[in-house]
C-alpha cells in the first residue's frame, strides 16, 4: 500500500460524496454526511480489498473502482436504513 494508493482512495471518496448530495437529494443527512459516508465507505473498501489481496497495483482505475463501489454501498446503505423523511 502506498501513499498515492491512499490519497486516492481519499480523493475519490471525497468526489463521490459531493456528487450523490448533488444528486441524490431525498432520504440523506445532507451533503456534509454524504462527504464523510462516502469518505469512509471508499478507505474501508479499498483497505478490504487490499486485505483480501486484489490486485489494486494494476493501476489507478482499479481503485477508483474499488473505492467508488465502497462508498456507494455506504451511501445507499444510509439511504435504506436510516432514511429521512422529506418535509
Amino acid at each position: 500500500m502506498t501513499f498515492a494508493m491512499v490519497a486516492m482512495w481519499v480523493l475519490v471518496g471525497l468526489l463521490v460524496g459531493l456528487l450523490a448530495g448533488l444528486v441524490m437529494k431525498a432520504g440523506g443527512y445532507g451533503r456534509g454526511w454524504d462527504v464523510f459516508l462516502a469518505l469512509v465507505g471508499s478507505v474501508v473498501g479499498s483497505g478490504i480489498a487490499w486485505l483480501l489481496g486484489i490486485a489494486l497495483d494494476a493501476g489507478m482505475v482499479a481503485v477508483v473502482i474499488v473505492a467508488f463501489v465502497g462508498a456507494a454501498i455506504l451511501i445507499v446503505g444510509q439511504r435504506k436504513i436510516w432514511p429521512i423523511i422529506a418535509q
